[in-house]
């Protein structure tokens, strides 16, 4: 039943937090919406890179200054510890990110007011299931895989310990509750397939007022040739005892259809058939190649 799910969804959330150095999300969202105003929240560091742009109005230099700041430190996760205090106080606007399930989320939360807006980006999850593989081995805070293989078995079944919870649910959920509350729900693949677009539609989502050549500007620097040059959007600014920087750049490709490079023939046919299960009837459509873009 419904109350069991929500037990062991917040059993397997708690596990992965304890072993990767985070605290109790639902004490850190319950504290911080005490003090309810204006705020987005968010996910990938494509997104943070965007939005302090837009905030910015395109100027990059009115970001901060070279080598003082990365984009985790402006828009941090709420899940890393050590951030309780100046989360609950900082000004606003307020930007920040999460990976939490929507059931995790208060109920204050889940409302249609301009008190919290939500920007989701979905990924194709074979990508999604890449792309983790290869952060599992750069940071310091997340269990080391043991190979793809265990790797891709333990992402399909959505294992706790890694993950908190199944992609598949993830999406579903969040998606299914997308008209509830002021929220913008994008893909990464629609992203790369017309950033301009994209950003337009973000723009107006948080009733952003930027000329032409701010916006052009908000996209000149969020390309992924230029973020991955930068080293505030590469996270190169983080700590080491975060980030194993020597281990792989936390940037990697930025495309879609990556996931080829690593599945076998059997793995593609497995996902396929876990994928078809899982997101039966889901009324979204997603693109797993490049050269399936128009």
């Amino acid at each position: 039943d419904l109350k069991s799910k929500l037990l062991e969804l917040k059993k397997n959330i708690s596990i992965h937090i304890r072993l990767h150095c985070f605290c109790s999300p639902m004490d850190y969202v319950t504290d911080y919406i005490s003090k309810p105003d204006p705020s987005l929240w968010t996910g990938t560091i494509w997104m943070q890179q965007i939005l302090l742009l837009l905030e910015a109005k395109g100027d990059v230099t009115a970001i901060g200054p070279p080598g003082k700041y990365s984009n985790a430190g402006l828009i941090p996760w709420i899940e890393v510890s050590g951030k309780r205090q100046a989360f609950i106080e900082a000004p606003s606007p307020r930007l920040r990110v999460t990976h939490l399930h929507h059931q995790l989320m208060p109920a204050y939360f889940k409302i249609k007011k301009r008190i919290f807006s939500v920007i989701y980006v979905a990924r194709n999850p074979k990508d999604v299931l890449v792309s983790y593989f290869h952060f599992h081995k750069v940071a310091n805070m997340l269990e080391t895989p043991k190979d793809f293989d265990d790797f891709f078995e333990k992402f399909l079944r959505g294992d706790g310990k890694m993950f908190g919870c199944s992609w598949f649910d993830h999406v579903k959920t969040w998606h299914s509750h997308k008209d509830d509350m002021d929220m913008l729900f994008i893909t990464y693949e629609e992203m790369i397939q017309d950033l301009p677009s994209a950003v337009g539609r973000i723009c107006v989502f948080l009733g952003k007022e930027l000329t032409d050549e701010q916006l052009a500007n908000v996209v000149k620097h969020s390309t992924f040739d230029n973020m991955k040059a930068m080293p505030p959007a590469n996270y190169e600014n983080v700590s080491g005892e975060l980030l194993n920087h020597h281990q792989g750049r936390f940037m990697r490709k930025g495309t879609v259809g990556d996931w080829k490079n690593h599945f076998t023939v059997a793995q593609n046919e497995r996902f396929d058939e876990v994928f078809d299960k899982e997101m039966k009837d889901f009324p979204l459509t997603l693109i797993w190649d490049i050269r399936d873009m128009a």
